[in-house]
């Protein structure tokens, strides 16, 4: 943007912007975790705003740079207050800001739970695709009923539209069935199930959304030989679910902290060698997409700000294609220089 304007994006905006481009979005998403893995970007550790004697709500800054093709700068500001369900509103608000690379000015301020959902769920149907490595997706089990589940299932659908069977979990039956209903379109069978050990009987690929702050899981015996867990809300396994499988991340500097089930693996194992990769190292060819075909692998990725502003950029270009969006003319002040 020229003479300090800035542009807005709002919520429903973007939405209608990034609607039915899921394989694009995937592509961005490859691209940018591909990008991340070369060396081309710079990414501060996220920091966690926490509020005393508070464990479950928190404000996050996420940080990024990618450089290659996307050329981005920026930061995410998001929220999640696990409370708010109860209040019938979303979980997770957030705030994105896209600056110049050239000038470092902010050029875009960007509503970004929208972003956030679908650059989340894009990573992990990604991930379930280059795991699966050729293999058909089968049937899938969805463990949390809420926003990046449903985002998670709509971008599985659209890389494999002959999906099988869609089974749900959620500790709200309630929340369950109107999962189940919001799904129906996308799957010619859903079925809401009662007890989480069926969903990992049943289901070749699992994705977890729950708002978990400290383990639940610690038996994930009845999995297939196989079977690839999307664990996309990271603190739902004991340590000693994690020790057993074959494990993939998106970055491992990222994800061995703030309690998540992989940085408390390893502090119980003293190392971090039960890590194998990451999902960029399998993109870029420098790792197999599967330690073998015995093993359960499990997916934890942290959430890169990397992937939200490759993601924003990508809404801005569409903005500015199809003329949405509103521009705040002289939102930076004029130079010192020039003001009396």
């Amino acid at each position: 943007m020229d003479n300090g304007d800035l542009l807005i994006l709002k919520g429903n905006e973007i939405i209608s912007l990034l609607a039915d481009r899921e394989r694009e979005v995937v592509d961005i998403v490859r691209k940018a975790y591909e990008a991340h893995a070369g060396g081309k970007s710079s990414l501060p550790h996220s920091t966690f705003l926490r509020f005393p004697d508070d464990d479950k709500n928190r404000i996050i800054a996420l940080p990024a740079f990618l450089g290659d093709s996307f050329g981005v700068a920026g930061i995410k500001w998001v929220s999640s207050f696990t409370s708010n369900l109860s209040r019938n509103m979303d979980r997770a608000s957030a705030v994105m800001i896209l600056n110049s690379t050239t000038t470092g000015r902010p050029e875009a301020i960007l509503e970004g739970s929208i972003i956030s959902a679908k650059r989340t769920a894009a990573s992990a149907a990604l991930a379930a695709q280059t795991l699966l490595d050729g293999r058909e997706l089968g049937n899938v089990g969805l463990i949390g009923c809420g926003l990046i589940n449903f985002e998670t299932a709509r971008f599985l659908h659209a890389l494999y539209p002959q999906t099988g069977t869609l089974r749900i979990f959620d500790l709200d039956p309630a929340r369950a069935a109107q999962f189940r209903d919001k799904c129906a379109g996308m799957f010619e069978q859903v079925e809401v199930v009662e007890d989480i050990q069926n969903i990992f009987a049943e289901s070749a690929v699992v994705a977890l959304a729950t708002t978990a702050v400290q383990p639940h899981l610690s038996d994930i015996s009845r999995c297939a030989p196989g079977t690839i867990i999307l664990h996309t809300s990271l603190r739902d396994f004991t340590p000693e679910v994690i020790l057993a499988c074959d494990n993939v991340v998106d970055d491992l500097d990222h994800v061995c902290r703030a309690q998540t089930s992989i940085h408390l693996a390893e502090q119980s194992a003293g190392h971090r060698d039960f890590v194998r990769c990451s999902l960029g190292e399998i993109l870029l060819g420098q790792s197999p997409a599967r330690r073998d075909a015995e093993s359960v692998t499990i997916f934890s990725p942290f959430g890169l700000g990397v992937l939200d502003i490759a993601l924003g950029k990508f809404a801005c270009e569409l903005g500015a294609q199809q003329n949405t969006g509103t521009v705040m003319d002289s939102f930076l002040p004029s130079s010192w220089i020039a003001r009396a």
